[in-house]
């Protein structure tokens, strides 16, 4: 129906950008990021680009992997890989940098529970699971190994990678890895759309809430 497409599109767009508005969240507040996003920075360390823009490169590059998995991208998918970065460039230029600890420990929690709901929000919509995510239903689907020790075996590679060029590993990383599956199953029954549509031309194949959502 089309109040119901609309209200997903909506869903869709705003978890996105929500989503990027937590990621400068956990940037801003220094005390740990999530593991793409030690990554995205460590990459922006050796670059001299906007973390943003490396996010969306480096989305971009995962797309590209999905080709040899057989993956089908939907509308999610590909606005994923532009609305996140953007967000989260402009939300770092509209943040003032926090300094205290005092200040600090807020915006990181405030970035973690936002990243709960932007997660509920755009997958919710069922417009097809992110780039990342897609990379770790398709490594499932075509090695048979579980979707919980592909999504270990990348996010290690992924944060050991991004330490040894500079992104920030800490308290926050931590709390987002133990935080990130219980906020997500919350705002993914919240945000849930009666009779939306589980595949389809719109919508990428696999199930993204099995790799959010650790069991």
């Amino acid at each position: 129906m089309p109040d119901r497409l609309g209200r997903r599109l909506v869903q869709l767009y705003a978890g996105l950008a929500l989503y990027g508005a937590s990621s400068a969240l956990l940037v801003e507040a220094g005390l740990g990021l999530e593991p793409w996003g030690v990554l995205h920075q460590g990459l922006a360390e050796l670059t001299g680009l906007t973390i943003g823009v490396v996010s969306i490169a480096v989305g971009a590059v995962v797309l590209l992997l999905w080709i040899p998995l057989r993956q089908r991208p939907g509308l999610g998918t590909v606005s994923n890989v532009f609305v996140v970065g953007l967000a989260m460039d402009g939300t770092l230029a509209l943040v003032p940098d926090a300094h205290a600890l005092a200040v600090r420990i807020p915006v990181l929690v405030a970035g973690v529970l936002l990243n709960g709901v932007a997660t509920g929000l755009y997958i919710s919509a069922r417009f097809g699971p992110g780039p990342r995510d897609g990379l770790m239903t398709g490594l499932h689907r075509r090695t048979g190994r579980s979707i919980r020790l592909m999504r270990t075996a990348v996010e290690v590679a992924v944060v050991a990678t991004g330490f040894a060029l500079g992104g920030t590993i800490g308290a926050g990383t931590v709390l987002y890895t133990v935080s990130i599956g219980p906020l997500a199953q919350f705002f993914l029954r919240l945000f849930a759309v009666p009779g939306a549509p589980g595949s389809g031309a719109a919508v990428a194949a696999g199930t993204p809430e099995r790799v959010i959502l650790r069991p």
